[in-house]
């Protein structure tokens, strides 16, 4: 059944593939209904894939392969809050070791071009509760590419380096 709201998320011809990876990645995610199209279209011909439904995190999203004309940018991503440094590890590698890239924050790309935060629920602690711990972990956090807990936790306690 499809949802109420739903993210779409465009691809250029790779939705099954992109549906396949975030269904092995994440848990709660797995793919549904996949559609073929009935006809030749203006990026495709009948029978290839059109659109594909999946929950990525229990969350609906369908995915459109609709051609080269339009990108992913970092407008939109989808920010996973992680519980620790393990988890934290585990999605920064399969998003970035698969063809994807690092950014800065806790930010990457994956290999379709989607932006992704992973950011450990420790960093969100830290930052919001206000005056000079919210500015150690904020600081120490804009040198970071992956965040790293541990040194998060360090800056805080205002150790350097």
């Amino acid at each position: 059944m499809t949802a109420k709201l739903q993210p779409c998320l465009w691809f250029d011809g790779n939705a099954e593939e992109a549906s396949r990876f975030y269904a092995e990645t994440f848990p709660g995610s797995r793919v549904g209904a996949v559609m073929r199209a009935p006809a030749d279209y203006p990026s495709g011909k009948k029978g290839n894939v059109l659109t594909v439904e999946m929950t990525i995190f229990d969350m609906p999203f369908l995915l459109l392969n609709g051609g080269p004309e339009f990108k992913f940018d970092e407008a939109v991503s989808f920010q996973v809050a992680t519980d620790d440094q393990a988890e934290t590890d585990r999605y920064w590698k399969a998003i970035t070791e698969s063809g994807g890239e690092e950014s800065m924050c806790g930010w990457c790309k994956d290999r379709f071009g989607l932006s992704w935060q992973i950011t450990p629920r420790r960093l969100t602690e830290l930052i919001t509760q206000g005056g000079e711990t919210s500015e150690r972990a904020f600081k120490a956090m804009m040198e970071m590419r992956k965040i790293d807990i541990a040194a998060l936790d360090k800056a805080v306690e205002g150790v350097k380096p």
